[in-house]
């Protein structure tokens, strides 16, 4: 387990420092308990694991490769991909071509999730301001945001390798578009480590439905599977399993669990199986969690001020309420956050229904930025804001007259917008543009490998030394690409 941490952080074993090479000797000497199978190697070494943390619930926090910019990642998925051109990227000449047809050069060759036929130009219905000292242009379905839009980085230039939902869902949260790679948030925890001993370094919020690509967006992979995402529910029970049977006290639970950890570390002595180690921690984890992770759901408590700032409505399921947990969470210290809101998927009546699913987060999200920094906790705190694609600037539907309500967009690859506001970034500016009507790339491109690299980078992360052995190849989630951005960076 150390030495994959030493991996991930540049060293191998010839080249590490005087503490690593201890680490090293440490596991060194696990194994050879772990061979016997005795007695007196099992006592020794559960006092190792303890040692170091592998039979604790709390994950150390790890050192990184440089400085960090950021601490914690809030992280927004909008499921179902909102449309960049009637939110965040206003296209004038877009807007005046509205109802010609698609350029023949742009159409030849192209594949779309929907449209079979050359479709005709959407120009956005709706009108876009100038917010804040940056002038940052923002659609008028956003008034919140545009009054926190000096904090704002809006990325105008990201592509990706797919057009359809769980190829696209899977490949930016874990940089590859089918399942079994570890997810953004289990690589910033196998990284980063934890803050906090009574909950898991990587929390999972969702609002609506689970996204196409299920939960392997918040999946370990092949890493520990302690660091795999852990769902919390604003309503019920927080975390499915978590309390206690009829008829079970704590004294009773907590003596249930050192049983099994016991014929647990006896098995880990056995076979040195580093899951059996997982295992142990998320038995001690969730004993913890039982009186930590109540407290942290409920909002109640919260001055009623906070709640009007982002409508929230404790003991309702809202995105509202999953933006207030996410302040309490980075508030205690978990590493990375992400919250899922569904939706957004417009192919058809765009016009009708983004005003809609706009209402629902505008406001909770300004609130988080305006929260956090009102805090002090925007600094180390990483917000980011984002979808797995974009749409297109061409209408999906038969009328584009103007009128017609039932019009959408189709999946859009090539050019799309994604933002980020604290930690570390620069704030109130936008990187990156498309072409004149939002189509292709043209300026400062960013492929989510690079967007990934950056936002290691902010964490204090080298994304090529991020990395895990795993079937005898070094694994990182950017693969064999990934350029930091180095131009948002403060």
């Amino acid at each position: 387990m150390q030495a994959d941490h030493l991996d991930h952080l540049g060293f191998s074993e010839g080249h590490a420092p005087a503490s690593t090479r201890d680490a090293l000797d440490l596991l060194s000497r696990r194994e050879m308990f772990a061979r016997t199978g005795c007695g007196i190697g099992s006592i020794a070494l559960a006092s190792m694991l303890a040692e170091d943390g592998l039979a604790s619930a709390a994950m150390t926090t790890r050192a990184t490769n440089f400085a960090p910019r950021a601490k914690n990642v809030i992280f927004l998925h909008m499921v179902g991909a909102p449309s960049h051109l009637d939110l965040f990227d206003y296209k004038p000449e877009l807007v005046r071509l509205d109802g010609q047809a698609m350029p023949d050069d742009l159409w030849e060759g192209l594949r779309l999730a929907f449209i079979r036929e050359k479709p005709n130009l959407l120009g956005t219905r709706f009108k876009f301001h100038r917010h804040g000292e940056s002038g940052l242009e923002l659609s008028e379905t956003l008034p919140h945001l545009g009054q926190v839009a000096d904090e704002l980085c809006v990325i105008k230039s990201l592509h990706t390798e797919h057009f359809n939902h769980g190829p696209a869902q899977l490949f930016f949260q874990t940089g590859f578009g089918q399942f079994g790679r570890p997810s953004l948030g289990a690589w910033v925890s196998y990284g980063l480590g934890s803050e906090n001993r009574n909950l898991p370094s990587f929390v999972v919020l969702i609002t609506g439905e689970i996204a196409g690509g299920g939960n392997s967006l918040w999946g370990s992979g092949f890493l520990p599977s302690r660091h795999q995402g852990v769902e919390f529910r604003s309503q019920g029970d927080p975390v499915l399993f978590l309390s206690n049977p009829e008829g079970i006290d704590e004294a009773r639970r907590r003596r249930i669990i050192d049983s099994v950890n016991d014929l647990n570390q006896a098995r880990l002595a056995d076979v040195g199986d580093p899951e059996i180690a997982t295992r142990i921690n998320q038995y001690e984890l969730a004993y913890r969690m039982q009186s930590s992770v109540p407290e942290l759901m409920d909002i109640g408590g919260e001055p009623a001020h906070i709640h009007e700032l982002y409508g929230t409505e404790p003991g309702k399921a809202s995105f509202a309420n999953n933006c207030l947990l996410a302040r309490r969470l980075v508030e205690r210290g978990v590493r990375f956050v992400q919250l899922y809101d569904s939706g957004w998927d417009h192919h058809g009546s765009v016009f009708q229904n983004i005003p809609k699913k706009c209402k629902d987060v505008d406001r909770p999200i300004a609130a988080l930025i305006k929260d956090l920094k009102a805090r002090g906790l925007l600094d180390d705190t990483l917000v980011v804001w984002g979808a797995e694609f974009g749409r297109t600037p061409m209408v999906q539907g038969k009328n584009n007259d103007g009128k017609s309500k039932t019009i959408g967009r189709d999946h859009h690859k090539d050019a799309y917008c994604v933002w980020m506001a604290g930690g570390g970034v620069k704030p109130g500016m936008t990187y990156g543009r498309s072409d004149d009507i939002g189509f292709n790339v043209v300026e400062d491109p960013m492929h989510v490998n690079d967007f990934h690299a950056t936002l290691l980078h902010l964490l204090g992360l080298n994304h090529e030394h991020l990395t895990f052995k795993f079937q005898g190849r070094d694994f990182r989630l950017t693969n064999v690409a990934g350029n930091v951005a180095e131009k948002i960076i403060a």
